[in-house]
């Protein structure tokens, strides 16, 4: 029987995204232009006309599940395109990683490579012809298919990151910062909030640093001249979102003095005051071996002038314990750090020697047992002062974007405040209304009064 496709079959794409909330965009990116051309799209591998998978390939981890998941897909099917940041990663002979694990692999890309992959798409799978879906929007970049749920979504602002981290490989996979144009990112966003979105999270590699690339350029938007600068971008965006009643969050935020000057707009009320801000270390030795691009002393301190300027910041971040040549000294003071700038949120990973990462060559590589039995030193004080912060809540009353739907006759739902970034944050477990009449969908708000704790997550009842 041939194989060739029926005039009246749908070509089905089987699709896989792995890794962070930045692939998820690329993927959303595909997976728009791929419906616009009149594909079907799935995520079993079964009975689909070939396989996309989006890698992710920054920690030993990811790569492995990476490459079992391009396993998985070419034991049951057989034609299956690899893109993400792995398909950017070398293998031991030098040659492309991926390819030396998988040799019959259609074809391999980087990230942020959408028509490329479309192109391969295209060879293996010819696109279907339809007047009528042919004339659905396809641009990269406009709201489209999202893997997110309706009610919030992620908006990418730039890719790639200038900073040459000793323990990272994202730059050799994504290069070096580029920006997207201001007006691109606000038509996206608008599109967005147009669709039902009530939350935003805006994310890149380094979000303090767009514009950078092309000199803070002046764009525009709705016929104004916006800059293409950090602090412009994110008030308008929150002027946008203030005419929809969403919420704009801000994630990967390094602590620039530049960042300063944000905080006004969180303590007015235009975006969450919520930080999403990888400090990764405080001591000023281990920051230098890691090439960051600040100090510990002066991170302390600006945390505290953010404070001051907006007392309901909360702060979330993430740092590696057992970093090479990292001294028990130095290591105390990571913890003093997390107990003074009382650190909302953390997490926390314990060195990874990832293959390619210039910290592998520093002298005092830590066994992984040290490196691991910090990591668990370091949780528990974050905990202990995540904990305390949250017994504090009791008693207020606070905003709660609803994410389980809560009415009558139900146990209750689940919803998130401003502290609360989805999948990565704790939740607030939202227990049946006390007025009989009221119940709330999935992407309402509601004022819920907090009455308890439960592990790193609220309880409220709404009010």
């Amino acid at each position: 029987m041939s194989q060739a496709l029926s005039p009246a079959k749908t070509p089905k794409i089987g699709f896989v995204s792995l890794g962070c909330p930045k692939n998820l965009t690329d993927s959303e990116l595909l997976l728009t232009q791929l419906s616009a051309e009149g594909y079907e799209t799935s995520k079993t591998f079964e009975g689909a006309d070939l396989v996309i998978v989006n890698t992710c390939g920054f920690i030993d981890e990811a790569v492995k599940e990476s490459l079992d998941t391009i396993g998985e897909a070419l034991a049951e099917n057989g034609k299956v395109i690899v893109t993400g940041c792995l398909g950017a990663r070398a293998g031991e002979t030098g040659g492309n990683l991926v390819k030396e694990v998988h040799p019959s692999v259609l074809a391999v890309t980087g990230p942020h490579a959408a028509q490329e992959v479309m192109e391969v798409v295209h060879t293996h799978c010819p696109k279907p012809h339809d007047p009528f879906l042919d004339l659905v929007p396809g641009s990269f970049g406009e709201a489209g298919i999202k893997l997110t749920p309706r009610h919030y979504a992620y908006l990418k602002i730039s890719e790639g990151c200038n900073h040459r981290c000793t323990f990272c490989i994202i730059p050799s996979m994504r290069g070096d910062l580029v920006s997207r144009p201001v007006g691109d990112v606000l038509k996206e966003a608008k599109a967005l909030f147009e669709g039902g979105v009530k939350e935003l999270l805006v994310i890149s590699q380094d979000t303090s640093a767009y514009g950078v690339d092309v000199k803070y350029r002046t764009g525009f938007w709705d016929g104004k001249p916006v800059k293409t600068r950090t602090l412009e971008l994110v008030q308008t965006l929150g002027e946008m979102a203030a005419t929809y009643g969403a919420w704009v969050r801000l994630h990967y935020v390094y602590p620039y003095p530049s960042v300063d000057d944000i905080i006004p707009l969180m303590a007015q009320g235009l975006v969450l005051p919520y930080l999403d801000v990888p400090f990764q270390h405080s001591h000023p030795d281990v920051l230098k071996r890691m090439k960051r691009p600040a100090s510990g002393e002066k991170n302390l301190e600006r945390i505290l002038r953010w404070r001051e300027a907006c007392p309901e910041i909360v702060i979330r971040s993430t740092f590696i314990a057992g970093f090479p040549g990292e001294t028990e000294e130095e290591f105390q003071h990571l913890l003093d750090f997390v107990r003074e700038a009382q650190i909302d949120r953390a997490g926390c990973f314990a060195y990874s020697d990832v293959e390619g990462a210039a910290a592998n060559e520093l002298p005092g590589l830590l066994p992984m047992e040290l490196r691991e039995e910090r990591r668990a030193r370091f949780m528990a004080v974050a905990e202990e002062v995540s904990t305390a912060k949250l017994q504090r809540r009791v008693g207020q009353t606070m905003q709660v974007l609803v994410d389980q739907a809560v009415g009558l006759g139900k146990k209750g739902g689940v919803g998130r405040s401003y502290a609360d970034a989805p999948e990565i944050d704790g939740v607030v477990h939202l227990l049946p209304p006390e007025k009989f009449s009221k119940t709330y969908k999935v992407g309402d708000f509601v004022k819920a009064r907090i009455v308890g704790t439960q592990g790193h997550d609220l309880v409220g009842v709404p009010v």
